[in-house]
């Protein structure tokens, strides 16, 4: 007897280790993708890729953390290898005989830009950090340290380094294969449409654009001009890059020149040098309006031309004389109303150096918001007499950044940081990031908030037409629908109240010719329904009679609470979803989970910020 419950236990013990057995044979991603994985802390830190350090590779390690957690990046990545996979490859292959610059074109960088190196590389490299193994794994960034050291022919020196210095070299470098590819693209349709005598016609325009001569190899890969842009189709770009303007304003003429735009892969801000600031303080800093002294206005000289003609013109003694001095001023006068920074032809101004100088204002502002914004503090403080230091104010960061002003605001969410611990020369880097999964895509109704009772009608009508009914048939199944209201209604009296309302609105309203869920809709298309029998209930009173099958049988409750469901907002009834608030805390190959209030408290030591816009679809997620 007292080796019977030690059987059991030896049994149930098996049986349990046979179904664990199972289940991992079966479905082992159950254990990584299932809710009960997630609630445990040993199980999350196996399911991210870690970074091995083998020297001073923590720059580069939380660099490529960095950007493995950024959506959009992927997306762009996958989009550029995939079309450079799917195309002619003789499209990425064909040289220009000058760059943009109007120099000679290097052959083999050419190649590497066109062929998107660094881009593939890099894909390559995110998409091993974006596994989730089953247990710690950890890879090397030696791969994509190759594919660098090719695409730009030397080596990267294995000293400490800065994080945000290959984060621009490696950003500058993707948008600069993302010109060349396009470029290319461009180039070889223009080609194929000179080839076969078609004109391309700009959108705006109609127009057509002259043609190019199919014998003329310089022409057709020649640069792509600004003039040859509405001829191709606009898409998204380069995700980091975005695009400023400087506008300048005389002070004293009120002049504003054209403004200059400028590319950007990353906004550097200045942290102030003070205790504790935030960073609303960095961006009015960096964006505020700055004035400069002595700066040579060309309106005011162009003024400053006029006024030494006309003191040349007091002293003319002939005619002639005072006629070619009133020409230039005439000339002079035309190129201020016409565009002051374009000087008149055959007129010699006077020096520069005697021109009046001015006080101007200059403005920065963001024209072309990126969808990934890069936020590089500088902490940096230079002094003449000393060496370099480091600014150790605590800088205080939103998890929601809004930029722009009221027409044009962009909403930004926090999913990565750089924080660097250490002095000027010397540190350690480590990574923030967000555990963001993004939904997959779908085509929800999103026009459509009543769920299943929508008053409107499917957009994929039946081919086929439906039985008719006959009209008999439709007043019986009228009457009998009545009489169950009717019993429903003794039963329910708030249904009955419900009922009657909704048969008032049904009363008042104007008759429509688009088919509702409503008792009207079921009485114009029952003639649409298969017909049954119901048979006698034992005990009942009713007649057999034929109706419409299941659907049908439910219809004074359905089609009534149908109708009343649909004047509701049913969308506050909806689940709401969580705010994902779990991040890893990624150090080289040691990872970690923390929350959002411990990444938003590394107030001392953050380096860099990584926004993403925010999707109207995934703004509470």
């Amino acid at each position: 007897m007292p080796e019977k419950p030690l059987t059991v236990l030896t049994y149930a013990a098996s049986a349990s280790l046979a179904a664990v057995a199972l289940v991992y044979f079966f479905n082992p991603n159950q254990f990584i993708d299932g809710e009960p994985s997630t609630s445990s802390a040993t199980t999350r830190k196996k399911g991210i890729v870690g970074l091995i350090n083998p020297a001073n590779d923590c720059f580069i390690n939380s660099v490529l953390q960095s950007l493995a957690g950024l959506g959009d990046l992927r997306l762009y990545l996958i989009r550029e290898v995939h079309r450079r996979d799917l195309d002619d490859g003789s499209i990425y292959t064909s040289m220009p005989e000058k760059d943009e610059q109007g120099k000679e074109v290097v052959v083999w960088k050419r190649l590497s830009l066109q062929g998107g190196e660094v881009t593939r590389g890099l894909k390559c490299m995110l998409d091993q950090l974006n596994e989730r193994p089953i247990y710690k794994k950890t890879v090397s960034a030696q791969s994509f340290i190759k594919v660098l050291e090719n695409a730009f022919g030397t080596r990267i020196s294995r000293v400490q380094q800065d994080a945000q210095e290959l984060l621009q070299l490696v950003a500058e470098r993707l948008s600069e294969e993302y010109d060349a590819g396009k470029q290319a693209r461009q180039r070889a349709k223009r080609g194929l449409l000179s080839s076969t005598g078609e004109h391309p016609q700009s959108p705006s325009k109609s127009e057509a654009q002259p043609s190019v001569d199919p014998t003329a190899a310089s022409d057709l890969f020649a640069p792509i001009s600004a003039a040859d842009d509405g001829i191709f189709e606009e898409e998204d770009g380069f995700p980091l890059q975005g695009q400023t303007e400087a506008r300048v304003e005389c002070q004293h003429c009120h002049f504003v020149p054209k403004p200059t735009p400028s590319r950007f892969v990353m906004l550097n801000l200045m942290v102030p040098q003070k205790g504790t600031a935030t960073l609303n303080e960095c961006f009015d800093s960096h964006f505020k309006t700055e004035y400069i002294e002595d700066y040579t206005c060309d309106r005011c000289r162009l003024d400053h031309a006029i006024e030494t003609l006309d003191e040349e013109m007091t002293f003319a003694r002939s005619q002639e004389q005072k006629d070619i001095i009133q020409a230039k001023i005439d000339r002079v006068r035309k190129a201020i109303e016409v565009d002051p920074e374009q000087p008149p032809d055959r007129i010699q101004l006077p020096d520069a150096k005697h021109a009046p100088k001015r006080k101007i204002a200059r403005h920065v502002q963001i024209t072309k918001f990126p969808k990934v914004l890069v936020i590089h503090l500088s902490r940096s403080m230079f002094d003449p007499g000393s060496y370099s230091q480091k600014n150790t104010a605590k800088l205080s960061f939103p998890e929601r950044l809004p930029i722009g002003g009221i027409l044009n605001r962009k909403n930004y969410k926090l999913l990565g940081l750089v924080t660097h611990r250490g002095t000027h020369n010397s540190g350690h880097y480590e990574t923030f990031r967000r555990q963001h999964l993004y939904p997959p895509r779908s085509t929800p109704h999103a026009k459509n908030i009543a769920g299943p009772y929508s008053p409107s009608a499917t957009p994929n009508p039946s081919n086929q037409p439906s039985p008719r009914m006959s009209g008999d048939l439709a007043s019986t199944l009228k009457g009998a629908r009545d009489k169950r209201v009717d019993e429903n209604a003794a039963e329910h009296p708030s249904f009955s109240t419900a009922h009657s309302s909704a048969a008032s609105t049904e009363s008042l309203s104007p008759p429509s010719t688009r088919p509702t869920s409503g008792s009207g809709a079921a009485e114009k298309n029952a003639d649409s329904l298969p017909k049954a029998t119901v048979p006698i209930r034992p005990g009942s009173r009713d007649q057999p009679t034929t109706i419409l099958s299941a659907p049908l049988e439910a219809s004074p409750s359905t089609v009534n609470l149908g109708r009343y469901a649909a004047s509701l907002d049913l969308s506050r009834f909806r689940r709401k979803k969580k705010t994902n608030d779990r991040w890893w805390r990624i150090s080289d190959d040691t990872i970690k989970e923390c929350h959002t209030t411990d990444v938003l408290a590394m107030q001392k030591d953050v380096y860099m910020l990584f926004y993403e816009v925010e999707r109207k679809e995934s703004g509470t997620s």
